[in-house]
C-alpha cells in the first residue's frame, strides 16, 4: 500500500507555511519531513503532531493508495 502526502502539501501552500516551518511548529524531525517528502511511511505519533497543529483529521492530509491488484505476485 502507498502512501500520498499531496493533502498535506496542499494544506501548508494554502496556509502559506514552509516545511521547515512545520518541523518546527509540530515538533516533528526533519528525517519525518524527508520521508514524507519521498511519500515513505511515517510513524503514526509524527502525523498526529501534525493534525494537532493543524487541528484537522489524519485523512485531511494523508491518502492510503491501494497496491494494483495483481502486483503481489
Amino acid at each position: 500500500m502507498a502512501v500520498s502526502y499531496n493533502k498535506l502539501w496542499k494544506l501548508m501552500i494554502d496556509k502559506n507555511l514552509s516545511k521547515t516551518e512545520l518541523v518546527k511548529a509540530a515538533g516533528i524531525t526533519t528525517n519525518v519531513m524527508a520521508k514524507m517528502g519521498k511519500c515513505e511511511p511515517v510513524r503514526l505519533e509524527a502525523l498526529a503532531k501534525i493534525c494537532a497543529y493543524f487541528d484537522c483529521k489524519l485523512d485531511d492530509i494523508v491518502d492510503l493508495i491501494p497496491d494494483e491488484k495483481g502486483a503481489e505476485s
